[in-house]
């Protein structure tokens, strides 16, 4: 029997219709599906602009720049998330300082208060496994007068009181790595502001800092998306709000199947939120002996992320890198599981997941 994957890919007519538009084109980069696609997903997320990019990486990278972040800043970052929202501030000389997360997942906001210095500048809070941080994190960031960039990477598709997320922050970016909640048939990346004095910058930044074909006015490098990426990323766009009512729907299964089981702690869902479900992460004492065990029901998981970034190797000068030093993120990460969860699983598959999980005990 197949195994039940943590994901898997999506194509349709759409999308190859869209590519092969592109291709007979022969206008393969910085073309018009790149905008469309920019002012679709600036609107869909409430946004006012929008630009693409090569990646999501790139586009933290490139928001830092955006908001004057250099040698000699620091930037707050929760410990616990993928490393290239960490390393992003190190890439335009700022030091990273890591901050603890709730039980959400999410940065807590009095481990934020905490960080402020002199020297802070901004913070990149991430919205992790789809789960959108807290309203008092934004807060405490935006009252200090910080540069505010919201991680979306993994959150597509989420709300806080009705209002989604990339809406918040003076800048928004997001990722369409191919296991995200939508893609663009390959890596991509989007960056996105409601503030006008950043707009024309945005866009400029992602392309050598043109302000006209061979006139420079800042500097920028070629972070741009291709066409053939855009299109697809048009197409899938246009699934995208199914596609996170469908995790929503699984995700309700999991909780309500797996609410007696006292050895399984189950993820933290805030009431104001849309949760856009990215992950599926629980907690287990002896994970590797869990984890087996579901691999056993022929059923995937994945531990992200098993090593908080102050504690990894890149960040062994850091002054936060001793172990203890964040101790509730640290414990986190010896715990954790994902396990599938995905618009396209069957009927079939999630009730094997389920029974996978409820015969471990």
């Amino acid at each position: 029997m197949e195994k039940v994957q943590l994901a898997r890919m999506y194509v349709d007519d759409a999308m190859r219709k869209g590519v092969l538009e592109v291709l007979e084109s022969g206008q393969w980069i910085k073309g018009p599906r790149s905008k469309e696609f920019a002012a679709r997903f600036a609107e869909f997320c409430g946004a006012t602009a929008g630009v693409t990019c090569s990646n999501g990486s790139v586009a933290l990278i490139a928001g830092l720049h955006l908001l004057g972040v250099g040698h000699g800043d620091e930037v707050i970052v929760p410990s616990h998330t993928y490393i290239a929202s960490a390393t992003a501030a190190d890439l335009v000389g700022a030091t990273p300082v890591f901050v603890e997360v709730g039980e959400d997942g999410t940065a807590d906001p009095n481990s934020i208060r905490d960080a402020i210095t002199d020297r802070t500048k901004a913070a990149v809070l991430v919205h992790l496994y789809g789960q959108p941080v807290k309203m008092e994190a934004i807060s405490v960031v935006q009252d200090a007068g910080l540069g505010l960039i919201e991680d979306c990477a993994q959150a597509h598709g989420a709300r806080i009181d009705g209002r989604s997320i990339g809406s918040f922050g003076d800048i928004a970016t997001f990722s369409f790595f191919p296991s995200k909640n939508m893609g663009v048939g390959g890596d991509g990346g989007m960056i996105l502001t409601n503030r006008e004095d950043l707009i024309e910058p945005m866009q400029m930044i992602v392309d050598h800092g043109r302000a006209s074909k061979y006139e420079n006015s800042m500097l920028g490098t070629n972070w741009r998306m291709s066409e053939m990426q855009a299109a697809v990323g048009i197409a899938q766009l246009e699934q995208l709000p199914g596609w996170v009512t469908r995790r929503q729907e699984i995700a309700t299964r999991y909780l309500d199947a797996f609410s007696d089981l006292d050895w399984l702690e189950l993820p933290v869902v805030r009431p104001e939120i849309e949760h856009a479900w990215h992950l599926f992460v629980v907690q287990v004492d002896e994970r590797e002996r869990f984890m087996g065990h579901l691999a056993e029901q022929g059923v995937a998981s994945g531990i992200h992320y098993p090593i908080p970034c102050h504690r990894q190797p890149v960040y062994a000068e850091h002054p936060q890198h001793a172990e203890g030093t964040l101790p509730y993120t640290e414990r986190i990460c010896e715990r954790i599981v994902s396990i599938p969860i995905h618009p396209l699983h069957t009927e079939e598959e999630i009730k094997r997941v389920i029974k996978a999980v409820c015969s471990y005990r």
